[in-house]
């Protein structure tokens, strides 16, 4: 029990001082800075999860029933 106790403080230890050493580098050597995991790329929205676009099609709907809604002028006969 004792054993793997010392084990373990030992990898940790050794854990740490490898990436302290790779954080500050290696003597002279200047530290390898690691590059961050590139985002993902945003992928477009769809048409039905955009709240302005329901917005504006639930407007033009309403604008069409208003338009059908009206009467119509009558039709100028034909001369």
């Amino acid at each position: 029990m004792k054993l793997l106790l010392v084990v373990l403080v030992f990898a940790a230890l050794t854990y740490l001082a490898v990436r302290w050493l790779q954080d500050h580098g290696y003597g002279d050597q200047p530290a390898r800075r690691r590059t961050p995991k590139p985002k993902p790329p945003t992928r477009p929205v769809a048409p039905d999860d955009d709240e302005s676009f329901l917005r504006d099609l639930e407007w033009r709907r309403r604008q069409q029933e208003r338009h059908k809604d009206q009467p119509q002028p009558p039709d100028a006969p034909d001369a």
